[in-house]
């Protein structure tokens, strides 16, 4: 009976995955062409549209995954060294210290922009 609830279950899982998949390009394709029209609607042409830069973008990101990085690998360390003894497995640990190292991460560059904001001049 096992075998046969596994064979169900792997079925319905590639179609699940199969549906999501077509309806998350449905849904992608479909908010696309309603932004175009919703352009056109306004007067604007969708064929000169440049989207807004985020120059602090790429700042951001780097931060983001540097924190993750490092809180990953200060749950390693302290998973080896600190709670070596504990006999129950620590994964608490690794995605406390990611988000919070993600998390200083961002925080850091929120204050970056911040700081480069207020120390740029005016410009007319």
């Amino acid at each position: 009976m096992d075998n046969m609830d596994t064979a169900n279950l792997g079925i319905l899982c590639g179609i699940i995955i199969s549906l999501g998949f077509f309806g998350m390009i449905f849904g992608i394709v479909y908010l696309y062409k309603r932004e175009r029209m919703a352009m056109i609607e306004r007067g604007m042409d969708p064929r000169r549209y440049k989207p807004q830069s985020a120059p602090y973008q790429n700042l951001k990101w780097g931060l983001l995954l540097i924190g993750a990085g490092l809180g990953l690998f200060l749950a390693f360390i302290m998973d080896r060294t600190i709670f070596e003894s504990s006999r129950y497995e620590n994964e608490a640990i690794y995605f406390a210290l990611i988000a919070i190292c993600g998390g200083l991460g961002l925080f850091t560059s929120y204050h970056i922009e911040k700081k480069e904001l207020r120390n740029k001049p005016e410009q007319e």
